[in-house]
């Protein structure tokens, strides 16, 4: 069988890339990136994941044989700065501990795990000044404050902060939206290319799809999505606030996990007579 054979292997596989790659490229389109710009991106990101392959062993040469890239642009790739993105991480890891805190800290919920409005400031007890500072002393909370209700997530009332759930389904900040669509679509990827790779899939990777559904029927089912995933999200959350308090200490605690969810839902096009259902389009 050859390439073009759509039951070999590779032929599965450029299929499957090529799936993968259509919203990944309307985004690069929607952003004006072309495919000369994207082929930059690509080749460095060839060059950084074969370095990583071959660790000790990697040479401009052996990464150019390796990879197809020709050796004056590895050469370039391997002494570019690292992106500066420490900054923008440490406020993420901020503003994503604090939300996690109060919805796992037993001091910050209701008997049912419930997240409470909590009073701003207070000599004793629970507060939002407390709960900011016992996740850094290095921020001020009106910063993180003022930053959770711009982005919808808490709203002031009085001299009261309310968590607002339904304002955790995205972020508003399109620095925080790129950077929780490249570590959550990262993650998702790399445990799909592990179970791919392994002859025995290493990552939990489930899906629940149904197709002919009316409008009606769709509605009711991502409600259904969003309450358990919910549900889910609070309990592993909670779950996982709780070990990584008790393994604080701990020299071997240098693992980390992302458990995540997701809905899609699109309008199908009708099927043209004779076209293969499992062709792209």
């Amino acid at each position: 069988m050859t390439d073009n054979d759509p039951f070999s292997q590779p032929g599965r596989f450029e299929r499957a890339i090529r799936k993968v790659l259509r919203p990944l490229v309307r985004a690069l389109i929607a952003q004006n990136v072309t495919v000369r710009a994207l082929y930059r991106v690509v080749k460095q990101s060839y060059v950084e994941v074969a370095e990583e392959i071959l660790g000790d062993d990697a040479t401009d040469s052996r990464i150019s044989i390796m990879t197809g890239v020709h050796r004056r642009d590895v050469r370039e790739f391997r002494t570019l700065p690292d992106d500066d993105t420490e900054g923008q991480r440490r406020k993420l890891s901020t503003l994503s501990t604090v939300v996690g805190r109060w919805m796992s800290n037993a001091d910050y919920t209701d008997p049912d795990g419930q997240p409470i409005a909590i009073p701003r400031s207070a000599e004793t007890g629970p507060s939002f000044d407390a709960l900011v500072q016992s996740v850094s002393r290095d921020i001020r909370p009106r910063t993180v404050l003022d930053e959770l209700a711009r982005q919808g997530i808490v709203t002031t009332e009085d001299d009261s902060v309310h968590l607002v759930l339904d304002g955790l389904v995205g972020p508003a900040d399109m620095d925080q939206r790129l950077h929780f669509f490249s570590h959550n679509l990262g993650d998702h990827m790399s445990a799909a290319v592990d179970n791919i790779l392994a002859e025995d899939p290493a990552h939990l990777e489930r899906a629940v799809f149904y197709n002919a559904l009316t409008d009606d029927a769709l509605h009711r089912i991502e409600t259904d999505v969003r309450d358990v995933a919910t549900d889910a999200l609070r309990q592993i959350n909670k779950t996982a606030a709780g070990l990584q308090s008790e393994d604080a200490t701990d020299p071997t605690a240098t693992n980390r996990f992302r458990f995540g969810v997701f809905f899609y839902k699109e309008t199908e096009r009708p099927k043209t007579k004779g076209q293969d259902p499992n062709e792209d389009r």
